[in-house]
């Protein structure tokens, strides 16, 4: 059954777009991520240009956010006063990226910056997270003991600082704000919620404790991504409805089935997976760079390049 995307201009088959949905909502039940960063790739391999791509998931990623942040707040596990902070930084930075991607865009080089920022994205997240697991593994098949974190290093000694009473930390706002920063002109470029470095951040920088990392990135994702979403949909008019909440049906529905998938493998199985995809899709990327295209030649709108 193909459906028309108006903002997209082209048509897809409505089945695929669910089954896409499906599948990332499957992973990111059994992984623990947004998704945003395997589906935004796979939405470019159909023929969606970039720049919806990017705008449209991150559309989606608010909806998936929010329903996240509901259940660890039951739970308590969110750290409003270090949202707040992170969000302060992700504003800013969500600003500064749709300003860079309006930039390139009026230079016609926006689809070449967005899949080059996921090679090299997903080429580095997918090899360390590719040596950790195995380092895992060897460890747990020798039963050794676990290593510990270090709860101190020289971030502590920053000023301006700030006391977060449920991370229990006394430490500057400025590694904080970076990081928020950093993500926002992620989220903005790539149209990913930035989860899959704003956690390990959060746990090996600022050394808050695990329990209320997941929750507290969900909490600041919600409002960049809502954010990058308004400023994509105003400035850009990148963002296609009909695309968003096809995703989105099968998105929630692949969700429900990959947690139930999840609790059966172990963390180790689970983080090698997920490792080994995303250096598929970083290979696919690279290759699509570097082979010559079909067509050499497309055609653009009037008064672009």
């Amino acid at each position: 059954m193909q459906i028309y995307l108006p903002i997209a201009e082209v048509s897809v088959n409505a089945f695929l777009l669910l089954g896409l949905g499906g599948i990332v909502g499957i992973l990111s039940g059994m992984f623990g991520v947004g998704g945003g960063f395997l589906m935004t790739p796979l939405l470019f391999f159909i023929g969606i240009p970039p720049a919806v791509a990017v705008a449209t998931e991150a559309n989606q990623i608010v909806a998936s956010s929010f329903s996240g942040v509901l259940a660890h707040l039951k739970r308590k596990t969110v750290d409003l006063k270090m949202g707040v902070v992170l969000l302060i930084g992700g504003l800013a930075g969500a600003a500064l990226g749709v300003f860079v991607f309006n930039y390139l865009k009026s230079l016609g080089q926006v689809d070449l910056l967005v899949k080059l920022c996921y090679v090299v994205f997903l080429g580095v997240i997918g090899g360390l997270m590719f040596i950790e697991s195995l380092n895992a593994i060897r460890k747990s098949r020798k039963n050794g003991p676990p290593t510990k974190r270090k709860n101190h290093n020289w971030i502590h000694g920053l000023p301006f600082k700030m006391r977060f009473r449920v991370s229990g930390l006394y430490i500057s706002v400025i590694p904080p704000l970076i990081v928020g920063l950093f993500v926002g002109v992620l989220a903005a470029i790539m149209g990913v919620g930035g989860g899959f470095i704003m956690v390990p951040a959060m746990i090996y920088l600022l050394g808050m404790p695990t329990k209320v990392v997941v929750g507290t990135s969900l909490f600041q994702i919600i409002f960049v991504t809502a954010f990058t979403t308004l400023l994509h949909a105003t400035t850009n008019y990148t963002v296609d409805m009909a695309l968003a909440v096809l995703l989105l049906v099968g998105g929630v529905i692949g969700a429900q089935i990959g947690t139930r998938i999840g609790t059966r493998l172990k963390a180790e199985q689970l983080r090698i997976l997920l490792a080994l995809m995303v250096l598929v899709v970083c290979g696919k990327l690279a290759l699509d760079l570097l082979l010559m295209p079909t067509e050499l030649y497309s055609l653009g709108a009037a008064g672009g390049h």
